[in-house]
């Protein structure tokens, strides 16, 4: 008898899990970590430089969220949020060991179109998704090595500026419920962008960055 009560407790619980489910008109908040690493395929520095001058940039993990609206059982609307990533420039290429030569903030803000597998009270739910992503970039700064590189003054330094760009963003991911309210998401996004920097100088690199974002959060859907 114990163990009937037992069973059917767990029975209870597991369906209390999933009455609220992702359902039309659900919206779903969430908040958590995010990492963006780029990847890297750097162009070469224009003229008056060195030949093969290149770039890289390290990522960067921060503070992150997100709203998610449900249109139908399936279909969602996504908006990822996260404070702003700052991102080291290193030196590549023919300039590989020189170091740090400028930074950048980041801030990247994305709209998806999801669609979810499954029924709408499924525990696990994995889904796919699409959309566009403006990668802001802002307070670039430049260091002396940079300024030695591109043929710039003490009393003149190289300054660097980043194009702000709107790229093509691929997702997926997926939900686990804990209860009927609470639920944990994972998330994989590969972003297709390409920016130019652009030197106090004159001298310009087009630069591939691809970045792949990875997040983990704790939601809540009401």
């Amino acid at each position: 008898m114990k163990l009937n009560t037992i069973g059917m407790a767990c029975v209870f619980l597991l369906a209390a899990g999933t009455a609220q489910a992702q359902t039309a008109g659900t919206w779903m908040l969430r908040g958590g970590v995010m990492n963006i690493t780029p990847k890297v395929d750097s162009g070469n520095l224009t003229t008056s430089s060195l030949p093969g001058t290149q770039i890289d940039s390290d990522g960067d993990t921060r503070l992150a969220g997100g709203i998610t609206y449900m249109l139908t059982n399936n279909w969602s609307l996504d908006v990822p949020l996260a404070l702003p990533f700052k991102h080291n420039l290193t030196g590549a290429g023919a300039i590989q060991g020189v170091g740090k030569i400028g930074e950048t903030k980041s801030l990247p803000m994305s709209l998806f179109g999801q669609y979810r597998f499954g029924e709408a009270n499924a525990q696990f739910r994995p889904y796919l998704g699409a959309g566009l992503t403006y990668a802001k970039f802002y307070k670039e700064r430049g260091t002396a090595t940079l300024t030695a590189i591109a043929g710039g003054t003490s009393s003149d330094p190289t300054t660097l500026k980043l194009d702000s760009k709107l790229a093509m963003s691929i997702q997926a991911g997926a939900t686990v419920a804990l209860n009927d309210r609470w639920f944990v998401e994972g998330t994989v996004v590969k972003t297709f962008l390409k920016t130019r920097g652009t030197l106090s100088t004159g001298q310009t690199i087009d630069v591939t960055l691809n970045p792949l974002t990875l997040a983990v959060s704790v939601g809540y859907r009401f």
